[in-house]
C-alpha cells in the first residue's frame, strides 16, 4: 500500500493523530528505511474476557499489520498491579500480580483471534519495570512535575473535590511512558481517555535522546445502550467469548446509528456501502462478520439463520397485510405509513403509538417520530402485539 492508501485506512475512526502530520512523516521514513513501523498498544488486563470494546484498538493494530508494520501487544502485568487511575474519582485497589497474569493469558487467546500472529510482539512491561530499583524510578519521576500531573483531567477534579490521589497513581502515567522508552515505540494507540498517558510517552522518549513517538486516539466504544461505554459492568457488551448466538442476537438489538459506528471502528467495511444498505440487513451482515471473526467462518451466517428463524416463528403471523406507499423527498415519515397503511387511525395516534415504544421495524425498535424509510422494502412493520403490514416503499 502507497503512503496516502496507508493514510486512509489508518486515520479510519480515529479521534486524533499527534503531532499532526506526524503520522505520514514516520510512514515516509519507514519507506525510506525500508523497515516496519513499531506500533504499541497496551492492555492492563484488569479482567479475565475481552469485549467489543477492547477490539477498537486491537482493529486498528491488525490494520497497521495488514499496512505491513510491526505490533506490540503489550500486556501490562506490572502497571496492572498498580491500577491505572484514568476516569476513576477514587483510588483503585491494585490487583495481585498471578490475577493480572491469570487474566493476560485470557487476552491472549481472544486477541489472536484478530492479529496476525506473525507480525505480533507479545511483551510484558514487567520485563524492564520488574527490573527498576529505586533510584531508576526515582529519576523517572524526575523528568514530570506535580503540576504536569495535575493538569491530568480526573487528576484536576479529584484535587480540587478534596478527593484523595496516591502517590502511586501518579506514578502510573511516568511507566507506561517509560514503555514507550523500552520498547522504542514509532507509533502508540489508545482511547481518547488515555491521551495524557500517551503524550506522557513522547515526553519521556524525548527526554531519554529518542524519536518521540506518534499518538494515536481511538473513541470509546458505546455499549448496547448507545450511551455509556461498553462495559460488563453495565451489561451493554457483546463479549468476544459469548456464544455466536449470544452475540448475533446482543448486535440485532444495536440502534442503527450505533450500527454505523461499529462498522466504522471494527471493520474496514466501506462506509458509503453500508449507508446504501437497508439498515436490518446491514445490520446482519455486522453480525455475520463479528460472529465469524471470533467463531469461524461460516458460524455467522449460522447465527442469523438461526435468529430469522427465531423471529419469523416467535412474531410474524402467517397472513401479514401488504401495503406500496410512495416516499416523498427520497423517504417516507414513518408516521405517515403507519397511518397510510391503516395500522393507526391519525397522526397524532402515530406519534403516541412510538412514544409508548410500541413500535418495530424488522424487528427493530423504533422511538424516533421523525424516522424515515427510504424506498425499498418490504418492511415488517410490527406495532403493538397484533398489528403487522409488509410495507414497500417506492
Amino acid at each position: 500500500m502507497n503512503i496516502q492508501e496507508q493514510m486512509d485506512l489508518l486515520s479510519r475512526g480515529t479521534l486524533e493523530i499527534l503531532p499532526k502530520g506526524g503520522l505520514e512523516a514516520k510512514l515516509k521514513i519507514a519507506e525510506k528505511e525500508g523497515r516496519p513501523l513499531r506500533v504499541k498498544a497496551g492492555f492492563d488486563p484488569t479482567a479475565p474476557d475481552l469485549h467489543l470494546g477492547h477490539t477498537v484498538l486491537i482493529e486498528k493494530l491488525r490494520q497497521f499489520q495488514h499496512c505491513g508494520h510491526q505490533v506490540i501487544f503489550l500486556i501490562g502485568d506490572f502497571t496492572g498491579t498498580i491500577g491505572d487511575p484514568t476516569g476513576k474519582n477514587e483510588t483503585r485497589p491494585p490487583l495481585t500480580h498471578d490475577e493480572v497474569l491469570l487474566n493476560a493469558e485470557t487476552y491472549k487467546e481472544q486477541m489472536f483471534k484478530i492479529l496476525d500472529p506473525k507480525q505480533t510482539e507479545v511483551r510484558f512491561n514487567s520485563e524492564w519495570l520488574g527490573n527498576l530499583t529505586a533510584a531508576d524510578l526515582i529519576r523517572i519521576s524526575g523528568k514530570a512535575t506535580v503540576a504536569r500531573m495535575l493538569e491530568r483531567d480526573d487528576f484536576e477534579k479529584r484535587y480540587k473535590g478534596g478527593q484523595s490521589i496516591a502517590i502511586h497513581e501518579f506514578l502510573y502515567p511516568l511507566v507506561q511512558g517509560y514503555d514507550s522508552v523500552a520498547l522504542d515505540a514509532d507509533v502508540e494507540l489508545g482511547g481518547n481517555d488515555q491521551k495524557f498517558n500517551l503524550l506522557m510517552g513522547r515526553q519521556l522518549q524525548e527526554s531519554y535522546g529518542k524519536v518521540p513517538q506518534v499518538v494515536l486516539t481511538m473513541p470509546l466504544l458505546e455499549g448496547l445502550d448507545g450511551v455509556n461505554k461498553m462495559s460488563k459492568s453495565l451489561a451493554n457488551y457483546v463479549g468476544v467469548a459469548e456464544s455466536a448466538k449470544e452475540q448475533f442476537g446482543k448486535l440485532m438489538s444495536a440502534s442503527d446509528e450505533l450500527m454505523f459506528k461499529y462498522y466504522e471502528l471494527l471493520t474496514d467495511v466501506d462506509l458509503g456501502q453500508v449507508k446504501e444498505m437497508h439498515p436490518m440487513e446491514a445490520k446482519k451482515q455486522l453480525g455475520v462478520m463479528i460472529v465469524d471473526r471470533f467463531h469461524g467462518e461460516g458460524a455467522g451466517q449460522v447465527a442469523r439463520e438461526g435468529f430469522e428463524a427465531q423471529f419469523a416463528k416467535k412474531e410474524v403471523p402467517d397472513d401479514v397485510p401488504e401495503a406500496v406507499l410512495s416516499a416523498v423527498g427520497g423517504s417516507l415519515w414513518v408516521v405517515r405509513a403507519l397511518t397510510e397503511s391503516g395500522l393507526t387511525a391519525s397522526n397524532g395516534e402515530a406519534i403516541r403509538m412510538i412514544k409508548q415504544n410500541a413500535l418495530s421495524i424488522d424487528g427493530e425498535k423504533i422511538v424516533d417520530k421523525d424516522h424515515q424509510l427510504k424506498p425499498g422494502g418490504p418492511y415488517l412493520i410490527k406495532l403493538g402485539k397484533r398489528k403487522f403490514v409488509n410495507l414497500s416503499v417506492e
